[in-house]
C-alpha cells in the first residue's frame, strides 16, 4: 500500500526529473506523522489536557522534586512563556500548585498536587498502551530502528537550528 508522500514524491519527480526527492521522503512523512497525530484523540484530550499540558505535569511526576518555571521549561523542552502559560491553566485546574522561595519571592517552586500526581499516575499507562497501538504496525525490531534514526535526526537538528545549514 502507498502512502500520500509516495504521491507527491511521483509530482515532484515529473516537475523535475532527476531531482533527488530523498529528504522530502524522509520530512514529508515525519510532518504527515506528526499531523495525522495531532488530529487524533488520544487519552490526553479525552481527559482535557493538551500534549504540552502533560509534558508539563509529566516532567513534575518524573523527576519527583519541586521545580522552578525555568528549570520546568528544560525538562519539558518549551519556552518561558509558554511554561507560564500552561501552568497557570493547570493551576486553575488544580493539578500544580506553586511556593514562593523563602529567600527569593520572586522565584516560585512547582510541584504536583495530589490531584495532578493521580492524574498522570492513572493517564501514563492508557497513553503507553494506545502509543503502543499506534506502532502495532511495525515490528519490535522495527520501532528500534526508526528510533534510532529519529534519535540521529533529532541530535543533528539540535546541533544545526538556528546556525546557516550548508
Amino acid at each position: 500500500m502507498e502512502d500520500v508522500v509516495a504521491g507527491v514524491l511521483r509530482q515532484w519527480e515529473r516537475a523535475y526529473p532527476g531531482l533527488d526527492t530523498g529528504p522530502i521522503a524522509v520530512l514529508g512523512r515525519i510532518n504527515r506523522c506528526a499531523a495525522l497525530l495531532q488530529q487524533t484523540p488520544d487519552p490526553l484530550t479525552r481527559a482535557g489536557l493538551t500534549r504540552a499540558e502533560f509534558d508539563i505535569l509529566g516532567a513534575l511526576r518524573r523527576v519527583d522534586v519541586e521545580l522552578t518555571p525555568t528549570q520546568l521549561a528544560r525538562e519539558s523542552f518549551a519556552s518561558g512563556a509558554a511554561v507560564t502559560k500552561r501552568l497557570r491553566l493547570l493551576e486553575e485546574r488544580g493539578l500544580v500548585s506553586r511556593r514562593t522561595d523563602d529567600r527569593d519571592r520572586r522565584v516560585a517552586h512547582l510541584s504536583l498536587t495530589d490531584a495532578g500526581r493521580e492524574l498522570v499516575d492513572g493517564l501514563i499507562p492508557e497513553l503507553v498502551a494506545y502509543d503502543r497501538a499506534l506502532l502495532s504496525g511495525l515490528t519490535p525490531d522495527e520501532q528500534d530502528r526508526l528510533a534510532e534514526a529519529l534519535a540521529g535526526l533529532l541530535n543533528t537538528l539540535e546541533g544545526t537550528i538556528g546556525r546557516p545549514l550548508r
